[in-house]
């Protein structure tokens, strides 16, 4: 994406947090009132570096409005330069999901979106009442807090439901496929090489077994978790071992997603280290794929730099997965990866 389109999209980003509130404030109620003020509260407590133990640190260091709500490493940073063991994923479309992180260790949004605040390999706060006491030391957030909570504004669960708010509210922008479906099926809206690749996707490819493409929008994701053939090698034979960890770590008040982006070994186990279930061993859930090509490097570790390895890597493994050949050539292969940044353009397309 070029740069001054991305600068746009910061900019348009911040428009829309503006007239959002005004818009539900302008509405009347007191649910369109809270639903303002959750918003605002949320935005505020997104951008604070405050909350963290460096003080350099915030929700927005690895959710970048410009990069799809990504960062655009392989792995997140966090407080103190530290380094995790999961890519970023993108929070737009959050409001469709069923399972948060890509273990899916959280059920809801406002369960997540705690979670970073107190975890020392990101934003490294002693605890939720340090998030507590931060807020009260500001006198910036009282309006913020009474008008989103009233007299419960000294709820850890009134930044929970803040910051979800203001999550599933960020505008997922529109892509030239979503312009190709409503207008059933515009030719001006994709190329003759991106329908092509859209064919594969959905047939040939067998991208849509995961990557499901009906619902309004489309969420390009089942909400599964599934295996992608990616970093195995540092579980397997160890899964007794790694297991052990985990109880240790437990026993020893250590949070489960501090233990995964600690320990490179344990983030490998994937779902299984949620739910301990076999058939989870090595599993991830399944990323969105709106504005992919704007969210590179891919997969759970970042461990693969771009679009094409990504289509080359997806073809070669469900091959194995499926005990039975996906034989696409080279020119197929390319036009899935054009279909793909479709989900991505908002412009014309390409000629």
């Amino acid at each position: 994406m070029p740069r001054n389109w991305r600068h746009h999209i910061v900019i348009c980003m911040r428009l829309w947090s503006a007239a959002l509130v005004l818009v539900l404030t302008g509405c009347g109620g007191d649910q369109h009132d809270t639903a303002a003020a959750r918003i605002a509260l949320g935005q505020a407590l997104f951008h604070d570096m405050r909350l963290s133990a460096d003080g350099k640190t915030s929700c927005a260091s690895c959710h970048r409005a410009e990069l799809a709500y990504t960062d655009g490493a392989a792995v997140s940073t966090g407080t103190g330069g530290q380094h995790g063991t999961r890519n970023a994923p993108s929070l737009l479309d959050s409001r469709f999901m069923t399972h948060f992180f890509w273990d899916g260790r959280a059920a809801t949004l406002e369960e997540a979106v705690l979670q970073p605040l107190t975890n020392p390999r990101e934003m490294g706060l002693a605890d939720r009442q340090a998030v507590l006491a931060h807020l009260a030391r500001d006198p910036r957030y009282a309006s913020l807090l009474h008008a989103a909570a009233g007299e419960d504004d000294g709820d850890i669960q009134v930044v929970a439901a803040a910051l979800a708010t203001y999550i599933r509210a960020l505008p997922a922008p529109p892509t030239r496929y979503e312009t190709y479906r409503t207008t059933h099926g515009a030719r001006a809206s994709l190329s003759e090489d991106e329908r092509e690749g859209l064919a594969l996707f959905s047939g040939k490819a067998g991208c849509v077994d995961c990557h499901r493409l009906d619902g309004t929008p489309a969420t390009t994701s089942d909400q599964r978790f599934h295996h992608a053939g990616i970093g195995f090698n540092q579980v397997a034979g160890n899964v007794a071992a790694l297991l052990d960890v985990l109880e240790r770590q437990k026993r020893e008040g250590r949070s489960l997603g501090d233990s995964i982006l600690s320990d490179v070994r344990v983030a490998e186990l994937g779902r299984f280290a949620v739910t301990r279930a076999p058939q989870d061993l090595g599993a991830f859930r399944t990323p969105s794929l709106r504005t992919v090509a704007d969210t590179a490097p891919y997969m759970h570790d970042g461990s693969i730099a771009d679009l094409p390895a990504a289509v080359e890597h997806e073809v070669y493994y469900r091959n194995l997965a499926r005990n039975r050949p996906i034989s696409l050539t080279a020119e197929e292969k390319h036009k899935l990866v054009l279909f793909l940044q479709a989900l991505s353009s908002t412009g014309a397309a390409p000629r």
